[in-house]
């Protein structure tokens, strides 16, 4: 579970903007998790106390927003989730497509109390 190095990587740098912006007090962390990415919610949300034990961000929330994997056909440029139409698109049919999103991982928000 790679998930673990990733959450103290978020908790550096969450603490690092924190304190060049002169904050003192996080309410809540908001990450961006794309369907395609190789993080795995359930785990970054099981990772989270660990991750935030004895830091600024111990009495933080964590939303996670979850980013569509979505691909644009290159047969009939219609945009489609790749994984509910298993990567064809359900236009055509084709199975040429171009990835659009859905392997982001990001810190999207910060909300200081």
């Amino acid at each position: 579970m790679h998930e673990i190095g990733v959450m103290f990587e978020v908790v550096k740098t969450v603490e690092k903007v924190a304190k060049q912006n002169g904050v003192t007090k996080i309410d809540t962390v908001v990450l961006q998790i794309g369907e395609l990415s190789s993080m795995i919610p359930r785990y970054i949300e099981a990772c989270y106390p660990a991750a935030v034990d004895g830091t600024l961000l111990q009495e933080t929330k964590l939303k996670i927003e979850i980013l569509p994997g979505n691909g644009l056909c290159r047969e009939c440029n219609k945009v489609f989730n790749l994984i509910e139409n298993k990567n064809k698109c359900p236009h055509c049919g084709s199975n040429h497509w171009e990835l659009l999103c859905g392997r982001e991982f990001k810190i999207k928000e910060i909300i200081a109390c």
